[in-house]
């Protein structure tokens, strides 16, 4: 009883200190990968306490190499963006464009009640009401009502529409890396945006982690080197 007493309260311990490495993802909205992680360090930590023949060292062994595993993929993740759609997926739209995506939602499994349920928890009644409903990787809805169906801001009302790109901000630049097919849903081009870019004081898009354009037209810059 005194040894399982003492491998419980130092799995609890250990297994705190390797969630507190894996970063702060770990404990928030999982992906299917973090959620898998997860899943198999609790098994490890409870089989490393009841098998008292099963040298200590040899069930924190797997628990370390798990947590390595997704330290190391979390930061491929973090340069290739391949990696990281094939890890974490990507989300899905329920509703684009006022029209509920019935293929998708198929796809996902996710029925009418689902969606109507999440609607309600962001205090929409009618899916009339909504632009975009967004099925995130971690299963949260994200949605973006109509224009008219939200308060208007200073922005809305000051500076003209964007060409309807959608309400959503849209990814230009991520990780110095230009994103054609964004600029072409906008109806712009490279040079349009390295121009834009220069108004700022960035001669190479290089300089700049992640750039976006929201529906007024409007940039949001993060430089490489805050």
């Amino acid at each position: 009883m005194l040894t399982i007493l003492l491998r419980s309260l130092f799995i609890y311990l250990f297994v705190l200190f390797v969630m507190r490495l894996m970063g702060k993802r770990e404990i928030g909205k999982l992906s299917v990968f973090d959620l898998v992680v997860s899943i198999m360090i609790a098994d490890l930590a409870v089989l490393s306490i009841e098998d008292t023949r099963m040298p200590f060292i040899h069930g924190l062994m797997p628990i370390v190499v798990m947590m390595a595993a997704q330290i190391l993929f979390s930061w491929l993740s973090l340069k290739s963006p391949t990696l990281r759609h094939l890890m974490d997926g990507k989300g899905t739209y329920l509703i684009k464009n006022g029209k509920i995506q019935e293929e998708e939602m198929k796809k996902h499994r996710y029925n009418i009640d689902d969606l109507m349920i999440q609607l309600r928890e962001k205090n929409i009644a009618d899916p009339a009401d909504v632009e975009f409903a967004i099925l995130e990787t971690s299963g949260k809805l994200s949605v973006f009502p109509k224009e008219g169906k939200q308060p208007l801001t200073k922005e809305d009302v000051m500076n003209p529409p964007f060409p309807r790109i959608m309400r959503l901000p849209v990814a230009l630049v991520i990780d110095g890396n230009v994103q054609e097919h964004s600029l072409h849903r906008i109806g712009k081009d490279s040079s349009w945006l390295r121009e834009e870019l220069r108004k700022y004081g960035y001669h190479d898009p290089n300089q700049v982690f992640f750039v976006s354009v929201d529906h007024t037209g409007r940039l949001y810059i993060d430089p490489r080197k805050d």
